[in-house]
């Protein structure tokens, strides 16, 4: 039995065309804009304005700032002990870190 290869899908071809974006650059031409497509007319500073006025910009990846920032430490342990905590899987260094903090004695606030 033949497959048919109509339902494989394949990315439609986009290329640049580099020379007349450095044609327009040097001539300072306005930006083309599909009003269906873009948010705001680039070329309108009041419209680029507002529409930056109401984003909202998210934060890439990873956890966020802390407010007080910990410092970096080095320091030695035995290769079996730092495989075993690598072998709990993703956030070992946290659990390590809990693990400092619970066995932290208790501290007198005199």
């Amino acid at each position: 039995m033949n497959k048919s290869n109509s339902s494989v899908k394949t990315k439609p071809s986009v290329s640049t065309d580099w020379a007349r974006v450095r044609r327009d650059v040097v001539a300072d031409a306005p930006l083309s804009v599909v009003k269906a497509f873009d948010p705001y007319d680039p070329n309108d500073a009041q419209a680029v304005d507002a529409f930056w006025d109401k984003a909202q910009l998210k934060r890439g990846r990873g956890r966020p700032a802390l407010p007080q920032k910990r410092p970096t430490l080095n320091m030695r342990i035995d290769a079996d002990v730092l495989d075993a905590y690598k072998a709990t899987g993703p956030g070992w260094q946290t659990r390590i870190h809990d693990i400092l903090r619970r066995s932290m004695p208790k501290l007198s606030k005199a």
